[in-house]
């Protein structure tokens, strides 16, 4: 039997892009990184600069692995973010007394001074993310990505 012209497989499998939840969590990650970015522009810091500084502030002497896990980002990805911020001198890493393989990250009096510099910025950013929605509907929403992401961070770990 002869096989369909391509043209025909092919218009049965369009899908409606803006219809697709992925599509459109990149889109908005897309908008957030920009307003982000725009907010945050004289300080030059990107979005996962900030989780590490944030995240450093809160919990220092932790290793790259560690902080990777807690940023939620790539263990191996990490380690060019760690480096941008360490040439910025905004953090070091020193030798672990216990195990010369690894390193703790500490901010330094500049990585905290660019924290505290860029904190405000980027709350106004969320706010900007957001402001399209209600007080009501930002918890809503807010609760029902955070539903997905528990869902799928579970599953990878297999519960």
């Amino acid at each position: 039997m002869p096989s369909k012209p391509a043209a025909s497989r092919t218009s049965k499998a369009r899908v409606d892009l803006g219809a697709q939840p992925g599509h459109r969590i990149r889109r908005l990650q897309q908008i957030a990184v920009a307003v982000f970015m725009q907010e945050t522009e004289s300080a030059a810091v990107t979005p996962v600069q900030f989780a590490v500084l944030n995240t450093l502030a809160e919990q220092p002497g932790i290793d790259q692995r560690t902080l990777a896990r807690l940023v939620s980002f790539d263990t191996s990805t990490i380690g060019g973010v760690i480096d941008r911020l360490e040439a910025r001198g905004a953090l070091t890493r020193n030798l672990s007394p216990d195990d010369r393989r690894v390193r703790l990250l500490h901010l330094t009096d500049d990585g905290r001074e660019l924290l505290a510099a860029v904190t405000p910025t980027m709350t106004l950013a969320q706010e900007r993310i957001l402001e399209p929605l209600s007080a009501s509907e930002k918890n809503q929403f807010m609760a029902l990505m955070q539903r997905v992401i528990a869902h799928h961070e579970d599953a990878q770990r297999g519960e």
